[in-house]
C-alpha cells in the first residue's frame, strides 16, 4: 500500500478534510478523531465527519479534496525507514508491487519523485480519484504474479487493506501509525506492528 504504509500523509489529509469541515460549518476532527473515522469507500467516513451529500455532492467534495491534496502532496514525507525497508527486500531478491487506491497515473509520478519506482515490479493504482475500493485490483494482481498464495505478503494500515488481502487469500500485516488506529487494526485477529522499524525486524532483513 502507499498512501499512510509508506508515504506519511496523515496529518495532510486531515488539514485538508478539516478546511472543508469549516467551509461547511461542521467542527474540525483532531488527528486521533480522523484516524477513528477514517474508512474505505473514503465517503464513509465523509459523511462520519458530517458532511451532507444532499446539500454538496461527494463527487463535488471528493474533487475539491484532491485537487488540494495534490496541489501540495510532496510536502509529505515518506514514513520512518521506509525506504530502509523497501531497499532490504530488494537486496533479499523479493519481489515489490505497489497496490492502491490512488489514482494510477498519480501513483507512478509520486514515485517517480519519491525516486522508489526501481523497487516495484508492478504499480497498481485506481482510474478514478474517489478512493474506492481496490480488491479488484488485488484479484488482478494476484492473477499477474503467478505465484503461490503463501508467498505473498500484503502490508497496509487500514482495515480495507486487511479485507483486500483476505479477498486475495494471502497473508497481511497492518501498520498503526497510518490512517486508522491501533485498536481499529486489530478487529479480526489482524497482525499488528507499530511501523516500519518493526515490520523490519519482523521480515527479519
Amino acid at each position: 500500500d502507499w498512501n499512510g504504509t509508506l508515504l506519511n500523509d496523515v496529518d495532510y489529509c486531515r488539514r485538508i478534510i478539516n478546511r472543508i469541515l469549516v467551509e461547511n460549518e461542521l467542527p474540525k476532527l483532531s488527528l486521533e478523531k480522523y484516524r477513528e473515522i477514517f474508512t474505505f469507500p473514503v465517503q464513509d467516513y465523509y459523511k462520519e465527519a458530517g458532511l451532507d451529500f444532499s446539500k454538496t455532492s461527494f463527487e463535488i467534495l471528493g474533487k475539491d479534496f484532491i485537487d488540494e491534496y495534490e496541489s501540495k502532496k510532496l510536502t509529505c514525507s515518506l514514513h520512518d525507514n521506509a525506504v530502509e525497508v523497501l531497499l532490504s527486500i530488494h537486496k533479499a531478491g523479493i519481489g515489490q508491487s505497489i497496490l492502491s487506491a490512488y489514482l494510477h497515473e498519480n501513483l507512478v509520478n509520486i514515485l517517480n519523485h519519491y525516486n522508489l519506482t526501481q523497487y516495484f515490479e508492478n504499480i497498481i493504482g485506481l482510474d478514478n480519484i474517489y478512493a474506492g475500493s481496490k480488491t479488484h485490483l488485488g484479484l488482478s494482481l494476484i492473477d499477474k504474479l503467478k505465484l503461490p498464495k503463501h508467498e505473498i505478503l500484503f502490508i497496509g494500515d487500514t482495515l480495507h487493506d486487511a479485507e483486500v488481502a483476505e479477498a486475495m487469500g494471502v497473508n497481511c500485516i497492518l501498520i498503526a501509525n497510518g490512517h486508522q488506529v491501533k485498536e481499529k487494526l486489530i478487529l479480526n485477529n489482524n497482525m499488528v506492528l507499530e511501523n516500519m522499524n518493526q515490520l523490519q525486524n519482523y521480515l527479519e532483513l
